[in-house]
């Protein structure tokens, strides 16, 4: 006979010659050749035989609480009111104590959450082999895809589905005014001068379903018909008529792209033209029809100065005709500049020193 003590939170399970005898609490007791298998009551229960024979006793079955996970299933248990661990299917027993379990259980079998499960939990990394997380932000929509069809649209947010077989597609488009670069378009014009230009174009999405269901690449059909745009009004005008009319592309483009763009679920918001280059001949006789147009401007303005000019000295010589006056002070304004320049002047003989300025540089 021997003595076996079985402390406080603890259980003992009897056996002999392999055989469960019964369940042992809190207490001494005097057994004789009987195994003894301890088991402390604040963790799980691991059975070291058939649960289904031990649970036959009904004391035994009492002081467990038995948790069966299904195919497809998850339970969430929660110790004391806190996320414990993940059970995945199969079957648990824990003991009846001070310890509070509870249990959650989730069919994982189907994408929605549908459970009373919060979010702070499923973020918690017990939690994430089992869940896959997408992120719409703000300025973005999406389109949600399952098992290659179409489910739903996506506003901007969080969202959280069971990872399972079940294959989830997520695209998305950005809602925000973006810029396509059209650039190194050669171009023929209706007088056959080939034309290298660059261009822009700003536009939004504004149909998603449009733009992701109903058409492929969408950006690339945009670019297309901006494109086609730009060649048909280039090659409806001569070289001259092109240079001169050129603020009148963009919106004819706009226009022209307008529908198209609508059919792709896009608002055109603006077009222009960076820049156009010209051929290394082309832009040579450019040069010099710009050299002798400047050049033709220069003489008329020259012609026109020297003509004002010749008038204002003709009316000057009026004026002094007719004025002795005005003569005599025009001949002191000459007498000051020259002596301006002039540091010393000698005269000779007796007559008046005007006289002899004026002898000097007044034809007679």
């Amino acid at each position: 006979m021997k003595k076996e003590i079985v402390n406080k939170y603890e259980v003992a399970l009897v056996f002999k010659k392999g055989v469960y005898q019964g369940i042992l609490k809190e207490g001494k007791y005097w057994l004789w050749n009987e195994e003894v298998r301890k088991y402390d009551l604040t963790q799980p229960f691991y059975a070291p035989m058939e649960l289904n024979l031990l649970l036959q006793d009904p004391l035994l079955a009492a002081a467990l609480e038995v948790v069966n996970v299904k195919e497809n299933e998850i339970a969430l248990h929660y110790e004391n009111g806190l996320l414990k661990q993940v059970l995945a299917p199969g079957r648990y027993t824990f003991w009846r104590s001070v310890v509070v379990n509870e249990f959650v259980y989730a069919d994982i079998s189907k994408i929605e959450i549908t459970e009373s499960i919060s979010r702070v939990t499923l973020q918690h990394r017990l939690l994430l082999p089992y869940i896959r997380t997408y992120n719409v932000e703000n300025y973005e929509k999406a389109v949600l895809f399952v098992d290659g069809k179409y489910a739903q649209t996506l506003e901007s947010g969080s969202y959280t589905w069971w990872k399972n077989n079940i294959t989830i597609t997520v695209g998305k488009a950005d809602t925000r005014a973006q810029q396509l670069e059209i650039n190194g378009q050669e171009i023929l014009t209706k007088d056959k001068a080939a034309l290298r230009v660059n261009g822009y174009a700003q536009y939004r999405v504004t149909d998603i379903e449009k733009a992701l269901l109903e058409n492929k690449e969408y950006e690339k059909q945009l670019y297309v018909a901006f494109q086609l745009a730009l060649r048909e009004y280039i090659g409806g005008y001569a070289f001259d008529e092109l240079l001169a009319g050129k603020e009148t592309i963009g919106p004819f483009i706009l226009q022209a792209v307008k529908e198209k763009a609508a059919a792709l679920g896009i608002e055109v918001t603006g077009f222009g033209i960076r820049d156009i280059i010209l051929p290394g001949d082309v832009k040579e006789i450019m040069n010099k029809v710009l050299i002798a147009e400047k050049n033709a401007q220069a003489n008329s303005i020259m012609r026109r100065e020297e003509t004002a000019s010749t008038r204002s000295l003709l009316n000057t010589a009026q004026l002094m005709e007719d004025n002795a006056m005005l003569w005599k002070l025009k001949e002191m304004e000459y007498v000051e500049k020259i002596a301006e320049k002039i540091n010393n002047i000698s005269v000779s003989g007796n007559g008046v020193l005007l006289d002899q300025l004026k002898q000097m540089f007044v034809t007679k």
